[in-house]
């Protein structure tokens, strides 16, 4: 057996699959902090209009997102890689205070330092919104949705 690659570039397949599945399951937790981990101290950032620069800032916005936005469930799908970078699309769900849910469409742009961690991240989202009854993320992805063949569908 042999050891697994580490998810740092130049990727390959594997491992950027693997990259992927892990930002999901990192953003899944809805901890700024452990998410942030993940991001460079200089890491920049584009997320809609909102435009930062830093740990510390990551934390920042991330806390208000999840205040705002509860029962965050997110799936995301590796669309293409090449080096150090990656294009993602990803869907995630949430409600307001209100009680309105939204599924919230969007795609990614990744750029990594050498070590792995993420050191540019361009976010591009719409939201939708939809009734409660048409939800399909319940909680983070189970093994049996993992891997090849379980993109999430494009509308």
């Amino acid at each position: 057996m042999t050891d697994a690659r580490p998810l740092v570039p130049p990727f390959d397949l594997d491992s950027a699959l693997a990259k992927v599945q892990a930002a999901e399951d990192t953003w899944n937790t809805r901890d700024p902090h452990h998410v942030a981990l993940a991001y460079t101290e200089d890491s920049a950032w584009r997320n809609r209009d909102v435009v930062l620069t830093g740990r510390d800032r990551i934390v920042e916005f991330l806390t208000g997102k999840w205040e705002r936005e509860l029962d965050y469930v997110l799936r995301k799908s590796l669309w293409g890689f090449r080096g150090n970078r990656m294009a993602v699309r990803f869907q995630y769900e949430w409600r307001n205070t209100e009680g309105q849910w939204f599924r919230s469409y969007g795609n990614e742009l990744w750029e990594f330092a050498d070590n792995g961690l993420m050191r540019r991240r361009e976010a591009s989202i719409n939201d939708v919104h939809i009734k409660e009854t048409d939800r399909r993320y319940f909680g983070p992805r189970p093994e049996a949705e993992r891997g090849p063949g379980h993109d999430i569908p494009l509308n």
